[in-house]
Order: structure tokens, then sequence, then C-alpha cells
């Protein structure tokens, strides 16, 4: 009898691993363009600022839809339903937002974009979470830096591409949207590990917990993750208002939030090294109380250096806590991914406009402290919510 080796019983699906990097990485391209030139957008429609914001509020609401369709479809139908069909609307929805001249044509075309923006973002996480439980090591993070890079590459995309009309913009990154995903279709049918992949042994003990407290946390797992995504959008609309405060150049107050993506991109890249080696809870520990250390020891000292300093550290800080997020909402199945991914987004949503809020009424360093708070909250809290998977 010939013994079958270990790497032939249970070879890691790198086929479907590099399917899900693009898709993460699409993704990203795609939402840089469109929040890039929003301000095309904007004048082109002659949209003032409060029209501009039904437009977003369209998109986000299509959005937390999707989501939310996501998780049962996916539950139902299998997660690799969501990563084609979804991905071309997608790609047609930001095509469509190009051509729309009005608001109410403007708001139809972003509540279509929002849904497959949802649908998209439930298929390739929870997709995720099964690739990685076939690969039996963390590749989370990984994914994520895809995300991160495909923004990073679509933000110099639309910054390099100003002379060109939004439109043409748009329907470029729409049609190599729908073609990624057409070209995908063969990948997809052939796929050993976006629907279901072996659990791990640890994984085991998760189907004999009360449903009340799986339930509970969920809901724990998706409350981090809106502390986590409000510090991403106070970082992405305050950062260079921060830095402006403190009599820093537009330069300078630009490079605050270029700074926060790259470390986060760095420190995704790393993390899923550093989880296999210390483990997510106290990575994401860790993480969190550096992040949360540096940008409050920022605002203390109160100058342009230490707030370049403070913001890289939080994105740094917080770049491996939304991947361990995912993963331990996936051992729940996609409903509970799409239920913590809702939480995220809101929180992205409404982080912003809270911290403007309380600027008002007192001032921008004690509106800024709001996401140190959150980053030491989830350093208090992600290690039980991350060990009860």
């Amino acid at each position: 009898m010939t013994a079958i080796a270990p790497a032939e019983q249970s070879a890691p699906p790198t086929n479907d691993r590099r399917l899900l990097l693009g898709v993460f990485a699409l993704l990203g391209l795609a939402m840089a363009v469109w929040g890039t030139r929003l301000p095309a957008v904007q004048n082109t429609a002659h949209l003032g600022p409060g029209q501009l914001s039904l437009v977003l509020l369209g998109a986000a609401a299509g959005m937390v839809a999707g989501l939310q369709l996501g998780g049962r479809l996916a539950h139902r139908h299998g997660s690799s339903r969501l990563l084609i069909v979804p991905a071309m609307v997608f790609g047609l929805g930001l095509a469509l937002l190009g051509q729309c001249r009005t608001l109410p044509t403007l708001i139809a075309a972003a509540v279509v974009f929002g849904i497959a923006h949802g649908l998209l973002d439930v298929g390739c996480n929870a997709s995720a979470v099964h690739c990685e439980l076939a690969y039996q090591r963390p590749i989370m993070s990984g994914l994520h830096a895809a995300y991160s890079i495909g923004a990073l590459c679509g933000a110099a995309l639309a910054a390099v591409t100003t002379w060109m009309p939004h439109s043409v913009l748009f329907a470029m990154v729409g049609a190599f949207t729908v073609l990624a995903a057409v070209i995908a279709v063969p990948g997809v049918r052939a796929s050993t590990s976006l629907d279901h992949a072996p659990q791990r042994p640890e994984a085991v003990p998760d189907k004999v917990k009360p449903a009340q407290t799986a339930h509970a946390t969920v809901w724990l797992l998706g409350a981090l993750a809106a502390a986590c995504l409000l510090a991403e959008g106070a970082a992405a609309d305050w950062s260079a208002v921060h830095l402006h405060s403190l009599h820093s150049s537009e330069a300078t107050a630009a490079a605050a939030y270029a700074l926060y993506s790259a470390a986060m991109a760095a420190g995704r890249l790393a993390g899923d090294r550093l989880t296999s080696r210390y483990g997510a809870p106290v990575l994401v520990r860790v993480g969190a109380a550096l992040g949360a250390a540096g940008l409050g020891a920022a605002l203390i000292a109160g100058s342009a250096p230490a707030a370049l300093l403070g913001w890289m550290a939080l994105g740094a800080g917080l770049s491996t806590a939304m991947p361990a997020l995912i993963t331990a909402a996936g051992r729940g199945g996609p409903r509970a991914v799409g239920t913590v991914a809702s939480a995220g987004y809101l929180g992205l949503l409404a982080g912003p406009a809270a911290i403007g809020a309380i600027a008002s009424l007192t001032s921008l360093t004690t509106a800024l402290a709001l996401p140190v708070v959150l980053a030491v909250a989830v350093a208090l809290a992600s290690y039980r919510a991350l060990e009860s998977r």
C-alpha cells in the first residue's frame, strides 16, 4: 500500500487565493476611483453639498441592503455565487454613475452601485474565510492588503487622469471590472474552497455553543468592526483637516491619509505571518493599543510631525483588526459576515459626521479623541471576542 503524502492530501487552493486577491484589489481600485473623482461628479451635475450627500446616502443604503441580502444568498447558495454577477453589476454601476447628470439618476445609480458593492463584499469575504480554512493558516490579512493596495492604485490612477472626463474614467474602470469578472468565471466554477472547506479542529466546539452566546459574539464583533471603521473614516475625512489646523501646508496635510493608508497596507502585508506567530487575539489587542497610544500622543503634542506619526501609527495598529474580525465572523457563516460588515460600514459612515458634530461643540482635538477611545475599546474587548470564536 502506497501512503499519500500530507501535502497531497490537502494541497492549498492557490488558484482560489489568487482569484480572491484579484477581487479584493479590483474592489479597492473601483471604490478609490469613485471616491477620488466625486468632486467631478458634483461639478458636472451641479450639486450642492446637501445634494451630494443624498447620492452618498443612496450608495450607503444600497450597500447595507446588499450586505444583508448577500449574507442570506451566500448562506443558501454559496458565497462563490456572489463573485461574478455582483462584480459585473458593480462595474456597470460605476460606468452608469459617470453618465448621470441629474440628481434623481445619480441617486438611482448609486443605490444599484451600493447593492452590488454589498453583495460583492459578502461574497469575497465569506469565500476568503473558506479559503483560509482550506489553507489551514492565516491568509485574510493579505487579502485585505490587496484591497488597500488596489485603493492606493485607484487613487493614483484618478490623480494622473484628472485631465480625463470622469465619465470616461468610470467607463474604463467599469469595463475592466466586467471583463475581469468574465475572465474569472472558469476559475470560480473550478474552485475547490470558495464555498466549502474543512474546518480546523479548534473550530468544532463552536457548533455546540448556545445560540444566544454565538449571537452575542457576532454583535460584539460587529461593534468592534464599527469602531475600527469609524477610525478609518476619521482618517479619510479628518486627518488632512487636523494637519491643516496645525498650520501645515496643503501637501503635508494631504500626506496624512497617504501615510495612514500606506501603514495599513504594510501592516496587512505582514499580518498573516504575525497572526501565525502570535495569534489574532494578541495581535489585534497590541495593535489597537499601539494605534490609540500613537494618535493620543499626537493629539497631546499638537504638532504636525507628531500628527503625521500618530495617523501612521493608527493605520498600522488597526491594520489587522478587520481581517481578524471577518475571519472570526465567517466561522458563524455568511450571515454573520454580512452582519459584522454592515455594522462596520455603519461606523465608517457615521464616524466622520459624529466627529464633526463633536468638533462643532468643543474642538477638533477633542473630537479626534473619539477614535482614540474606540481603539482602546477594541484593545480591551477584541481579545475576548476573538478567543470566543
